[in-house]
């Protein structure tokens, strides 16, 4: 039997409903939610002994239920005949204050101001199916009886799905007319359907509260599960915020009924109400279907280790997937900026988020587990640490920070530019020495090499300069200067000169990143080198390649640098792979011997250039000739 309309406009016909309620016969129908999980939203606004309108209320035990709490004046009317005698038929004869009426909701016949609430439970988003200029002056119609039949004080409760243009319907005519309005999610009711097996779209509630004047427009709305609200000047915003909700849930019905497949995921920025910044990224990736595998879990990814490979990547967060043996993941990443108390307390956060992507093959009671702790794993305990140490503007790179986190059991110092805050632009380890007088301290290990491949560009800086009794050594790219410290510790007769487009950058490698400056190691302009080291990122995100800038690959700039160097030494990071095949190229039409390492666990790969024969299978067996 089926019981749905043929076309949405049926849901304005009295023959459609009369139909409806015929074929369903005793069997309740609640719109968006039964009273049980609207019931602490409803009692805030409603007052035992206001006298109540329900419009539309179809076969709903919702007037009974109020009813039989103690709610004794309350009058529901239906354009049904059919359900308003079948709901008689129920009243029972303890309920002499509970009445039922057929009447049309567009002419009604009570008094002027005679009602302190009216609750409307599905009943606008029926009458309204579009906004045609035909159903606009019916729902004008509509608002006009309830402006007349409620009293000043009084409020208009309206559960809707709040589609666009139901939504601005509302915010045109009731702010104008001197009404408060309110919007609040009601999550209950969307755990319910989840509970239940049906598709979950987010109920609201509206509450528009009627005045004689106000000084100013008041439109405030709660998206969240928090108790305050959030104001707004515009209908614009409020309409904008509610957009926003749909559309994840929007996504969130079409990843509970498909997989994303092998190589797309879905990301999601979670705010906190009010917020400008994202509280937490969640980034939903399905592996290849494994029967034996869990079907789904969240992973929350502690502070400072979500630029690693393994999270920050696509085919990292894949790797993941199968690495922990489920079906899908929901990984999440923690934000700087934000203050996040234990990992307990984000998970409480998240539950919301991480039930409404569980696949829809998760049965009801392990949707319903999945706020318990084997349904949330992470990499330890806690939320990790994340100390902002310091904020700066570079004119040349903007806003950026430099922080100190802890990865496991040691602790390190990272320089972020805001435009790109999962890219690690500088990198050094931290150890703690002890003064004379047994003070301990915090400084920069310049001994120690946290990016891998600086380790293999030095390896080829050695080659370069070993046979050599005075050398010099170019590094393009100084950032906090870890590279060239490093060099200059393992290459002690070399002259080492650091050369950076952004001036603030030798301050920050001063301050930050222990770099000090004397005769072997400076910064400034040499014309020859016997090496020169490219390590510079790319702010040009639209080409695929992170690492050099576009430009320091191109014809013009190869044929200047083999003309001052013996060896030439870059950091390639490409996230689109078919730029690679051109690259090599434009380097062998410059060089004439050129190798390579490529790093399994990152997405740089390091090129070593030179047009003299060198041994540079001395260096490394893993290098790959081209």
């Amino acid at each position: 039997m089926n019981l749905l309309p043929k076309s949405k406009n049926q849901f304005t016909e009295v023959d459609y409903w009369e139909s409806f309620f015929k074929q369903r016969g005793s069997k309740t129908f609640e719109w968006y939610g039964e009273y049980a999980e609207l019931s602490d939203h409803l009692h805030k606004y409603i007052k035992k002994q206001d006298d109540v309108l329900i419009i539309g209320c179809g076969n709903s035990t919702m007037g009974q239920d109020l009813y039989d709490i103690g709610y004794s004046k309350i009058i529901n009317i239906d354009i049904s005949q059919v359900v308003i005698r079948q709901m008689l038929s129920q009243k029972g004869k303890n309920r002499d204050g509970l009445k039922y009426i057929q009447m049309d909701a567009l002419n009604m016949t009570f008094e002027d101001e005679q009602f302190n609430v009216i609750l409307d439970k599905g009943t606008l988003d029926a009458l309204m199916p579009d906004d045609s200029e035909v159903t606009l002056l019916k729902i004008n119609q509509y608002f006009d009886e309830i402006q007349r039949v409620l009293k000043t004080g009084g409020r208009y409760i309206c559960i809707s799905l709040l589609q666009d243009h139901i939504l601005k319907a509302i915010l045109n005519y009731f702010p104008n007319n001197n009404w408060m309005f309110r919007a609040v999610r009601c999550y209950e009711a969307e755990k319910k359907a989840v509970e239940n097996g049906e598709n979950s779209l987010p109920v609201f509630i509206v509450i528009c509260i009627k005045f004689t004047s106000l000084p100013r427009k008041v439109l405030e709305i709660n998206l969240g599960s928090l108790e305050k609200m959030q104001r707004f000047e515009k209908e614009e915003d409020i309409i904008l915020h509610i957009s926003s909700v749909q559309q994840a849930a929007f996504v969130c019905s079409g990843l509970k009924r498909c997989s994303l497949g092998n190589e797309n995921e879905i990301v999601l920025d979670l705010y906190q109400p009010g917020d400008t910044n994202p509280r937490f990224t969640v980034y939903v990736v399905d592996g290849p279907l494994q029967r034996n595998n869990s079907q789904y879990a969240a992973f929350i990814v502690p502070q400072g280790r979500e630029t690693e490979w393994l999270f920050s990547t696509k085919l990292g967060r894949k790797h993941l997937v199968e690495m922990a043996n489920h079906n899908r993941l929901a990984i999440v990443t923690l934000h700087r900026g934000q203050v996040y108390d234990s990992l307990e307390t984000v998970k409480t956060e998240l539950s919301n988020t991480v039930r409404d992507l569980a696949p829809s093959s998760l049965s009801n009671r392990k949707v319903r587990n999945i706020m318990e702790q084997y349904s949330f794993f992470s990499l330890g305990s806690d939320v990790g640490n994340r100390d902002v140490k310091y904020q700066g503007h570079s004119e040349y790179s903007g806003d950026y920070v430099i922080e100190d986190v802890e990865v496991d059991a040691d602790k390190f110092r990272r320089l972020f530019y805001m435009n790109s805050q999962l890219v690690i632009q500088s990198e050094a380890k931290l150890k703690t020495v002890k003064s004379k007088k047994g003070v301990s301290r915090e400084i920069v290990d310049l001994l120690y090499l946290t990016c891998k491949h600086h380790l293999y560009m030095s390896m080829a800086a050695y080659a370069a300069t070993k046979e050599k009794d005075t050398s010099s050594i170019a590094v393009i790219g100084l950032g906090g200067g870890g590279l060239c410290s490093f060099l200059h510790k393992f290459l002690p007769k070399t002259n080492i000169v650091g050369v950076d487009i952004d001036e603030d950058m030798l301050k920050i490698a001063t301050a930050w990143f222990g770099f000090h400056q004397d005769d072997k190691l400076k910064v400034e302009i040499c014309e020859t080198f016997d090496a020169v080291l490219f390590d510079v990122d790319s702010k040009d995100s639209s080409v695929g390649m992170s690492c050099p800038p576009k430009s320091f690959l191109e014809c013009e700039s190869l044929t200047n640098v083999a003309k001052v160097l013996g060896l030439f030494i870059i950091n390639v990071v490409l996230r689109d792979e078919l730029l690679k095949p051109a690259i090599i190229n434009d380097l062998k039409n410059h060089f004439q011997y050129i190798a390579s390492y490529k790093l399994k666990e990152d997405l740089n790969e390091i090129f070593i250039c030179s047009n003299e024969k060198i041994m540079l299978e001395s260096l490394n067996e893993k290098l790959v000739f081209t």
